[in-house]
């Protein structure tokens, strides 16, 4: 099978699961999960939880900021070394203007990375609504038209692996980047 022929399937399959263009429930639901993902909601959400909740709250939420931070960085240089085009379609506007590539999906990548930080340091309860979540977010994006599903499944990949990798890192580098604005960040 020719690379030609895997990415022609990639398109069909992603186009089953799309309902951009019919309304109801479904769609309206995915609505919701492709948004669910976006970084400025998180950014928003982390920061907030950094300055309203105790020490187990703040390092969840200082670690999975810069793990969210870092992460874009990766997926970006990946984006545009690729340079994959988006599916056509006309929901995700803000998505398709400001990033016209496709592969791998920043918002699988993230939801990924989310779920896999707040296993290691949020409530199990929380870690187990992430791994709900996180799958969703990665359908939604398809199902709205944004992204195939083997940009999600890298996009899924490369979040988890972030994750590992800045998990290892991560007590070293809150300590440096404490020491760098004057006070603890939790």
């Amino acid at each position: 099978m020719s690379f030609r022929s895997l990415l022609e399937l990639d398109a069909r399959l992603s186009d089953r699961f799309r309902v951009a263009e019919k309304p109801g429930f479904l769609r309206n639901l995915a609505v919701f999960f492709a948004h669910s993902g976006d970084s400025w909601f998180w950014w928003a959400a982390l920061i907030i939880i950094w300055f309203f909740s105790n020490s187990t709250w703040k390092k969840w939420g200082v670690v999975e900021f810069f793990g969210i931070l870092g992460l874009a960085g990766v997926v970006l240089v990946i984006k545009f070394l690729v340079r994959r085009e988006r599916p056509q379609g006309e929901w995700g506007g803000i998505y398709r203007n400001t990033d016209p590539h496709s592969f791998p999906s920043g918002h699988s990548a993230r939801s990924f990375l989310i779920a896999v930080v707040g296993t290691v340091l949020a409530p199990p309860w929380l870690a187990t609504a992430l791994w709900v979540w996180a799958p969703l977010v990665s359908l939604a994006r398809v199902a709205m038209g944004v992204h195939y599903l083997s940009d999600v499944v890298a996009g899924s990949a490369l979040g988890v692996i972030v994750a590992l990798i800045g998990l290892q890192i991560y007590p070293p580098m809150v300590d440096w980047l404490s020491a760098l604005v004057g006070f603890p960040l939790w």
